[in-house]
């Protein structure tokens, strides 16, 4: 019998050398860094991340690794946890989708608790988040269709990553992370219900949660305590029980080490949902390109996957009464964005989710599923935006291409821009212009340790 799959990615998490990634992906896996310090500094003192704070603090534990922005430390695990759910909540992250979703930045946490735990490089750091990507990435090919269209959450599938990331930084055997990758990927599948119908905190959290897993899959397993080494192919194994879908495991494996998938995944140019981003654009781009102002506005038809219409504008979506649902709400962020011209992260906060002119837009915006977008469908991500003005005039756009996607790509410049907007009500210019330079130039720190102490707010 051959290694089993599980193996072979251990090995090669194991193996891979900062020297062995290429320029682009490390320069990318700092833009990442950069992108995904701002989104996480944004949700600091949301009501939702103070209660997680709370919990994170009653739980006590080693100080191991510290969470963002309070400076304080919590165990790798209970960190990573924290950290991954600011980074998440605004649902201002990056951005990969092909058969599945993914948003490979939630994991960036568990390899920067367990790099700052054991004292390693900055270049040590980077490889932990450049196998973030290119484990996640890969498994979001290996379905046809994706586990999310069968009613997995895609936090289903970094619970296959995370643990290779932690068991990489924390310097496990081959053996301890194979059996990592069996306790972590053995008891967190995730239903899709967390991001169906009316949308609670857990929206937020569940892949966060699976981040966490791995970092204690890989603890558990430093400690010799072994898991399924056969999770993949072995019997009642994840291809065997997932069984609705036709699995790839070369898609797991392909040309890893010699082409570097972090170069192709997306950044959000909006805190929304990622199926919101192209008929975003395309409402902006149609309004902007005629000259329509909101208030000439009859009606606003979208285009759009059976799937988007489906989750993203059921009832519950045009009665948005959180943030939790208004950001994954299209007649939402259609309403704002006509309205107001951008979606924001202040878009989302209480006062603005009570804006009577978004409510009045609510009520002329049509969502719609379109079988020939379907069809092209997750390759394209097409949407097509119709807009009526009063007087009767018709316009339309169609959108492949949401700005912050590979083909529409943000410049380092409208990284840091991004990052800026999201970090300024806690920290000073000067504290993020000192996080900027540093992350930019992380590969010359001898100790991660020096670096995390910057990632602290400042007002």
């Amino acid at each position: 019998m051959g290694d089993s799959i599980s193996r072979k990615l251990a090995r090669w998490a194991l193996a891979l050398r900062y020297d062995e990634i290429p320029p682009e992906a490390i320069k990318e896996a700092k833009r990442f860094m950069i992108d995904s310090l701002g989104c996480a500094f944004a949700s600091v003192d949301n009501h939702d991340m103070k209660q997680a704070f709370r919990y994170i603090q009653m739980l006590g534990g080693a100080p191991q690794a510290t969470i963002l922005g309070h400076g304080v430390k919590a165990s790798m695990p209970d960190a990573s946890l924290m950290n991954a759910l600011t980074i998440r909540a605004m649902d201002y992250n990056d951005i990969y989708w092909e058969q599945d979703p993914s948003h490979p930045s939630d994991i960036i946490p568990a390899a920067l608790a367990t790099a700052e735990y054991k004292a390693l490089s900055g270049k040590e750091l980077l490889v932990g988040i450049v196998l973030c990507y290119e484990i996640e990435m890969r498994l979001c090919h290996a379905a046809d269709p994706g586990v999310r269209e069968r009613g997995w959450h895609h936090a289903t599938l970094t619970q296959f990553a995370s643990p290779l990331v932690a068991s990489r930084m924390l310097g496990l055997s081959e053996d301890q992370a194979v059996a990592a990758l069996g306790i972590s990927g053995s008891s967190h599948f995730t239903l899709g219900g967390v991001v169906a119908g009316h949308l609670t905190n857990m929206k937020n959290t569940a892949d966060p949660m699976a981040t966490e897993a791995g970092v204690r899959a890989a603890m558990l397993a430093s400690t010799g305590y072994t898991g399924p080494v056969e999770l993949f192919e072995g019997k009642e194994g994840v291809f065997h029980v997932l069984n609705n879908v036709t699995w790839r495991p070369d898609w797991m494996l392909k040309d890893l080490g010699t082409d570097f998938y972090v170069t192709r995944c997306g950044y959000k140019a909006f805190p929304t949902e990622a199926l919101t981003h192209q008929p975003i654009t395309a409402t902006l781009e149609v309004m902007k390109e005629n000259g329509v102002q909101w208030q000439e506005l009859e009606s606003v038809l979208v285009e759009t996957t059976t799937r988007g219409a489906d989750i993203l504008s059921d009832p519950s979506k045009y009665k948005p009464t959180t943030k939790e649902t208004a950001d994954h709400s299209l007649p939402y962020c259609i309403a704002v964005a006509s309205v107001k011209g951008n979606v924001l992260p202040s878009d989302f906060e209480d006062e603005a989710l009570k804006d009577n002119r978004v409510w009045d837009m609510l009520g002329r915006i049509k969502v719609v599923a379109n079988k020939e977008i379907d069809s092209l469908f997750p390759k394209v991500k097409r949407a097509i935006v119709s807009i009526t003005t009063k007087d009767g005039r018709t316009f339309q756009r169609l959108e492949d291409h949401a700005k912050g996607s590979p083909a529409r790509p943000l410049s380092d410049a409208d990284v840091v821009a991004k990052y800026k907007a999201n970090s300024h009500s806690i920290l000073s210019p000067a504290a993020q212009d000192r996080i900027v330079e540093a992350t930019w130039h992380l590969d010359e720190y001898e100790n991660v340790q020096d670096y995390v102490k910057l990632l602290v707010r400042d007002k």
